[in-house]
């Protein structure tokens, strides 16, 4: 593990109309923003905006984790009931293994606020030492989502070897087991 390292974070959002310029991606700046009030070490955005085709999708995480490096991939949108919604299937066709308490803690958390949480299909995976999050389309529930899930993500990272990732404790406490005195 290299504590100097510049985490390479991937951010995608998978939308057709933001990707053809309908309009403008709310949702992967909402996600930049959220890193940047809980981040204090070093990172990068490698920011993406796509349609909803799950080649593409696979394509550009592949590209991220194999290619640029990122530690950590952060989609949003795609992941509800709608025939084009395809992200939880493109995560799962890239990924080596699932972590699907992801996903349960992100609807458990959403179903605080809405009921139509349980329509979400949001989950997690592995690909080498990546780890990859599904997140909603919506700023409001990216927060609210990664503000749960968020303080296992550094650890996750730490056992992949993975750079470091220091946070704004008052803004969120990643978990780390404490170590034990020699």
């Amino acid at each position: 593990m290299n504590n100097k390292l510049v985490a390479q974070i991937g951010i995608i959002t998978v939308s057709d109309r933001a990707s053809a310029g309908v309009y403008e991606d709310l949702s992967g700046k909402a996600i930049i923003d959220t890193l940047n009030d809980y981040l204090t070490s070093d990172w990068e955005a490698n920011y993406k905006v796509i349609p909803d085709e799950q080649k593409v999708i696979e394509e550009t995480i592949i590209r991220m984790v194999d290619e640029e490096n990122c530690c950590l991939v952060i989609t949003t949108g795609g992941t509800g009931p709608a025939k084009r919604d395809v992200t939880p299937e493109a995560t799962e066709a890239v990924c080596d293994r699932m972590m699907p308490g992801f996903g349960e803690l992100m609807r458990a958390e959403s179903l605080k606020y809405v009921p139509t949480a349980i329509l979400s299909r949001q989950t997690a995976g592995l690909r080498n030492e990546s780890l990859i999050v599904n997140l909603p389309g919506k700023p409001k529930s990216i927060r609210e989502c990664l503000d749960a899930v968020f303080p296992a993500i550094p650890y996750c990272i730490d056992l992949m070897n993975g750079p470091f990732l220091e946070c704004n404790e008052e803004v969120i406490k990643p978990f780390r087991p404490k170590k034990k005195k020699v």
